[in-house]
């Protein structure tokens, strides 16, 4: 597996993946009880998620859809929510799995300095995580008495699928810590994004295309987004 480590920023880094099948979350639905109903209902809301967004992607160009009703439009909002957050996570869940991984890395550095960061980055989205899941299991916990009211309770099936992602993505971010090799490669296009932040938005653009395009990372754009809207937390003590 190669794990892509883009400069963001000044000390900045983030690990990127382009998203894998939900295959490997077949064994996540075996089992029984409360847990098992949990880990189906991921592995449904998953592969809904994944229908939709290629379904999406097949319609592109194809001009406005036919109108949908409220339920409909709720559904949809909560479906595009939920990709929105399978893109952002799939990369910790897919290192579950793994036991060598290749980082690919600016040329202008070696691995020697770039594995400090990539662990810098694991251990924060492992701490970021482990939060959210206790706060969402709290919240499924809280959804419980909702159950008597008639229908789907739409707010516990929210609560449990963030569960499980944020349990994934721990996992993920403790298997990239302690149990996997990495080794490294040096990359020139990942050293041409060095300056993207400081450059104005028509050039910035087309800078992460260009580099997009020459390593097929098809959402790349949207990394640099998400990086720029995220508060300053990594400092060059913590390397």
């Amino acid at each position: 597996m190669d794990v892509f480590v883009i400069p963001t920023g000044r000390d900045r880094y983030e690990l990127y993946s382009e998203a894998s099948s939900d295959a490997e979350f077949e064994d996540e639905a075996v089992d029984s009880g409360v847990l098992g109903r949990i880990r189906r209902y991921f592995v449904v809301t998953l592969r809904t998620v994944e229908d939709r967004q290629q379904r999406r992607g097949d319609s592109e160009g194809a001009g406005a859809g036919s109108r949908v009703g409220f339920m409909e439009s709720v559904r949809n909002r909560i479906l595009g929510w939920a990709g929105r957050r399978l893109a952002e996570e799939r990369l910790l869940w897919s290192l579950r799995r793994q036991t060598s991984v290749v980082a690919v890395h600016p040329e202008d550095m070696t691995f020697e300095q770039v594995l400090p960061k990539i662990h810098r980055v694991l251990r924060r989205d492992g701490d970021r995580h482990r939060i959210w899941f206790v706060a969402h299991f709290l919240g499924f916990v809280a959804s419980g008495p909702i159950a008597i009211v008639p229908g789907p309770n739409l707010i516990a099936y929210f609560f449990a699928f963030r569960m499980v992602g944020h349990w994934l993505s721990m996992r993920g971010a403790t298997q990239g810590l302690r149990r996997i090799s990495w080794s490294g490669r040096p990359c020139s296009a990942l050293t041409d994004l060095r300056d993207v932040p400081t450059l104005a938005s028509p050039d910035r653009d087309a800078r992460i295309s260009d580099v997009a395009t020459r390593l097929q990372l098809s959402h790349l754009t949207r990394l640099f987004n998400q990086a720029a809207a995220q508060p300053v937390v990594d400092s060059p003590q913590q390397s």
